[in-house]
């Protein structure tokens, strides 16, 4: 099968800031990588440009720009923008279809998106429900939808801006050494979220020495290694424990 993920991200920075070291990973292994951005971001992650005194349209083609730039450095072709509105981002079943279309379109075979909680931020859990309901409804052969039932494939929560208060354990780090440099310049394509740059970038040196502390002392990692945290809400299935 070939190998397919699908970022399930609320706001069009998102999936920078949380995953783009497994977007860049997977990009660079020649692997299909579609991210959905389901809103702009527009409202809530875009204060500069409203200080700017820019109207809402030109925040949302200038958001839009800015994340077509960042997936490009990650080498993410298919980035698709569902423009569902931020601040609430609200549940729908049209945007519910639309989701299951997308699965069904691209049969990914690892789904990336946020936890289930998220204290500050109520359109990440929003984003999280919305895509594990298509998930599921995209693996149902009565649903009305082109394609062909899906399978079930794996999901990972990436992690959240305040992981202690959204119950988030990073249960698997992911060793991003290699595509570093490439994530740090997709944040650096997203200047509305300038004080950012610097927060994951120590957040993925801290990772990373987790990970070194994880691994054991075999695996000739680097004296400086980046990493990134994820969750599973589901059991991996498994022949061998390793």
């Amino acid at each position: 099968m070939t190998q397919s993920t699908l970022v399930v991200s609320a706001h069009a920075g998102d999936f920078v800031w949380r995953a783009g070291g497994a977007i860049a990973l997977a990009a660079a292994r020649g692997e299909r990588v579609t991210v959905v951005c389901l809103s702009y971001g527009e409202r809530g992650e875009s204060a500069e440009a409203w200080r700017q005194g820019r109207t809402l349209e030109e925040i949302k083609a200038l958001r839009r720009a800015e994340a077509e730039q960042a997936a490009a450095a990650l080498g993410a072709g298919d980035i698709r923008f569902l423009d569902a509105g931020d601040y609430p981002l609200r549940e729908t079943p049209e945007l519910h279809d639309e989701l299951v279309k997308i699965y069904r379109e691209v049969v990914p075979t690892v789904v990336l998106t946020h936890p289930a909680e998220d204290p500050y931020n109520g359109d990440h859990p929003a984003a999280c429900r919305m895509a594990l309901q298509a998930r599921v409804l995209a693996q149902a052969i009565g649903y009305p939808a082109p394609g062909e039932p899906l399978g079930a494939p794996p999901v990972f929560f990436f992690e959240p801006h305040q992981p202690e208060m959204s119950g988030f354990i990073p249960q698997v780090l992911l060793d991003i050494t290699e595509v570093f440099e490439s994530k740090r310049k997709a944040m650096e394509c997203l200047p509305a979220q300038k004080h950012l740059w610097d927060y994951y970038t120590d957040l993925a040196v801290r990772r990373g020495v987790q990970l070194k502390r994880n691994a054991g002392p075999n695996l000739g990692l680097p004296h400086k290694t980046y990493g990134e945290a994820y969750m599973r809400p589901y059991p991996q299935v498994t022949a061998v424990l390793s």
